[in-house]
């Protein structure tokens, strides 16, 4: 394959032959796929989520903590407790998904390290000692499994708007009590309605790496 003088941006097509993924499915889950804030009325069944959460755990976070944890808000009763804690820019979108799912981090992660990574199962009780640490760790890899999520989502056809517009305090409060659970997104899912606006742009290759 010829590659283009540097500065000169390559089109996606021309690298589609890089790709073990068929173009299908890098349109499904990257290039044309969008954030949705409007969905079609169409329901979303309970085995989809779960083939959603059953792909994007499989992804890697640092010694498999796997620290995201995710409330399906489900009930109507369920959606109206979580509204007032919404954004006002993100109320009415959430009230209208037809499904939303609250993602977390646990910060008691380390009470799984015997069972997903038994190496370091000895590192219990020092992590048990130190919350600061373990808050971090569990933040910084929720987000990367949040990420894992959302192209899972896109990978059973449907479609994720995630958010941080949100009382995250509030939401823990309302859904958490009790636990180790804080909030970190909200992302509304579903079949996606046409989008009103174009794509954004992308930075492209040369604007956003750089080679050492």
């Amino acid at each position: 394959m010829t590659v283009p003088p540097k500065g000169h941006p390559v089109a996606p097509e021309t690298l589609q032959d890089q790709l073990t993924l068929d173009a299908l499915a890098a349109d499904l889950l990257f290039r044309e796929a969008r954030t949705a804030s409007e969905f079609l009325d169409d329901p979303v069944a309970d085995e989809q989520l779960r083939a959603a959460f059953e792909l994007a755990k499989m992804g890697p976070t640092a010694m498999n903590i796997q620290p995201l944890r995710v409330t399906w808000i489900r009930s109507a009763e369920a959606r109206e407790r979580l509204l007032p804690h919404m954004a006002e820019g993100n109320r009415a979108k959430t009230a209208a998904a037809p499904a939303v799912a609250v993602l977390s981090y646990d910060v008691d992660w380390h009470e799984h390290l015997p069972v997903v990574f038994p190496p370091a199962a000895g590192n219990q009780e020092m992590f048990a000692g130190n919350e600061e640490l373990r808050a971090q760790m569990g933040r910084d890899n929720a987000h990367l499994q949040a990420g894992y999520f959302v192209l899972a989502v896109r990978a059973v056809g449907l479609a994720a708007g995630p958010m941080g517009g949100f009382d995250a305090p509030g939401v823990d409060a309302e859904f958490h009590a009790g636990t180790s659970l804080r909030a970190l997104m909200v992302v509304n899912i579903g079949a996606p309605a046409a989008p009103r606006h174009d794509r954004l742009p992308r930075l492209d290759f040369d604007a956003a790496t750089r080679t050492v």
